[in-house]
């Protein structure tokens, strides 16, 4: 018993900070959703100004993506991600100041925010290949990424109270200072290095761009990505709106209820990680295992979105939207460790890569569902558009996803 407690310690302490980075990652970037309410009475934005400020972020974000998967992938994910979460969180403190002088100045920073959340995933990555052992990937890769549903849950009533208790400043300036926190106790914690053996190499290895952007499982990792999020982005953005719009109540029973999909999301994720890790042990293949997952959970959230417009109730609708929000949360068991199969010692890039891609539905996606509310009247439109979506991904996924080694 004790020596198995000394050799998973720091397993379980590296995934429980890495978790926190994500949690802290999504507080500091959906604080700005609340605060901006306070902020444009104050400064006196009209709604295009606003709009500029709440999008720049992903400006920044889509922009080191890349970059930040070879960063990882050369310097460690130790050294990346501690150096990325003091960066965004001094950036999330200087918010109220650069607010106060200038509106380019504001929209710089949360460029500069987003800079810096570039590296959360693809630094984690590398963390999870270096540390983790194999058959327990999928848990830590799902308990990992699904703590951006718990930071979306918490920040969004904790930055109205802060807001309207204490001013907007107040949320900017205490999440930062907890990124702060957070980065000090990752520095004296972490130790650099592997506690496992390769994927991961002492040794500096150029990245062989050409022949990963060659390699079909790579792509089918890319769409994955990309179909997955696009419900993701959909969701963060216009439940509120949904709830709204279509059973008419108001804006704060609305955002109420958008907690609830994000809270299935977030228990199904992990579920599925405990399950995709039971068929490994069980000898099931790593193919099997990654398709089974993507193509369940893309294929069940687009029945999910397909039944939504017959929601003749609130209550309905609101259950409906659960199934397929916990449905879509399945397949991080399924792209997102695919990765770590097929070429573990370039998983921090192929993150890089595909979740440069998979940001694009947080800009176009989120666009053409309101153009397509303002030309149609309804969401029925969007949920269609989204589950085709999803069907094209679990249809590329299912013939060119692999879980075989494809790179040493």
């Amino acid at each position: 018993m004790t020596e198995r407690r000394v050799r998973w310690q720091p397993y379980y302490a590296v995934v429980a900070l890495l978790c926190a980075a994500v949690f802290i990652s999504y507080i500091d970037r959906t604080n700005i959703s609340v605060g901006a309410i306070a902020m444009r009475l104050q400064f006196g934005w009209n709604e295009t100004q606003k709009g500029v400020v709440l999008s720049s972020f992903y400006v920044g974000y889509i922009s080191l993506m890349l970059a930040s998967g070879a960063l990882a992938n050369r310097f460690g994910g130790k050294i990346v991600l501690g150096a990325a979460v003091v960066w965004w969180s001094l950036f999330t403190v200087l918010t109220p100041v650069a607010a106060s002088i200038s509106l380019p100045l504001l929209v710089t920073a949360r460029i500069a925010l987003g800079l810096g959340e570039a590296a959360v995933f693809p630094a984690s990555m590398n963390m999870i290949g270096r540390r983790v052992p194999v058959l327990q990937r999928s848990r830590a890769v799902a308990l990992v990424t699904s703590s951006l549903y718990a930071g979306t849950v918490f920040a969004l009533p904790v930055t109205g109270w802060l807001v309207q208790s204490y001013g907007w400043p107040v949320p900017f300036y205490l999440f930062g200072a907890i990124g702060l926190l957070w980065a000090t106790a990752w520095f004296a914690r972490v130790e650099v290095g592997s506690d496992i053996e390769a994927p991961a190499s002492a040794e500096p290895t150029p990245i062989p761009w050409s022949k990963l952007l060659k390699l079909p499982a790579v792509w089918a990792i890319v769409v994955g990505h990309f179909c997955s999020n696009w419900p993701l982005y959909l969701m963060s953005a216009w439940l509120p709106s949904y709830f709204a719009r279509t059973f008419g109540v108001s804006l704060m029973n609305a955002g109420l209820l958008s907690a609830a999909p994000s809270l299935s999301a977030f228990m199904m994720a992990n579920v599925a990680g405990y399950f995709a890790d039971r068929l490994l042990h069980a000898g099931r293949s790593a193919t099997f295992v990654r398709k089974f997952m993507q193509t369940v959970g893309l294929c069940a959230g687009a029945v999910f979105l397909l039944l939504l417009p017959g929601a003749a109730s609130v209550k309905v609708g609101l259950v409906l939207m659960c199934c397929a929000a916990g449905s879509f949360a399945i397949t991080i068991s399924g792209f997102a460790p695919n990765s770590l199969d097929i070429a573990p010692r370039y998983a921090d890039v192929i993150w890089g890569i595909s979740n440069t891609f998979a940001t694009l539905p947080g800009i176009f996606g989120v666009f053409l569902t309101g153009w397509l509310v303002d030309h149609t009247g309804s969401f029925a439109a969007p949920f269609f558009v989204t589950a085709g979506v999803s069907l094209f991904g679990a249809l590329v996924f299912l013939v060119f996803a692999s879980g075989e080694r494809q790179i040493e």
